[in-house]
């Protein structure tokens, strides 16, 4: 794991939001694709359509910090009006700059349990 950084996020769509944030979706997508240090960038959607869990991996939490404050920029006002955050879990080590943006995104912090096996 190293210094990569990672963390789950369970948005609750608002009511008549599901299309507009699927647009959305695929503009923040295509934004982030652009971004060095982005290693995972995934949206998933439960059966009911009611939540969408995203997991994001950065190389380094420099590289986080470079997505939060571009994608609060250009997305974070529209992506309010449509989503609330339910839970935001973060992994790894954040630096104290990543953790000050985390904690206006209520993030719960989570320390490593057992060391993981990492294969090439």
């Amino acid at each position: 794991m190293g210094n990569e950084i990672s963390w789950q996020v369970d948005l609750a769509v608002k009511p008549g939001q599901l299309d507009n944030y699927r647009a959305l979706t695929s503009e923040m997508v295509d934004f982030t694709k652009t971004e060095p240090g982005t290693l995972i960038y995934e949206y998933f959607i439960s059966p009911d359509g009611q939540h969408i869990y995203v997991y994001e991996r950065y190389a380094d939490t420099a590289a986080a910090v470079t997505h939060l404050l571009a994608a609060g920029q250009h997305f974070g006002s529209r992506s309010a009006q449509m989503v609330d955050i339910s839970r935001f879990l973060v992994f790894g080590a954040p630096s104290a700059e990543l953790r000050a943006i985390l904690d206006h995104l209520s993030a719960t912090y989570l320390d490593i349990f057992q060391v993981p096996i990492v294969s090439d």
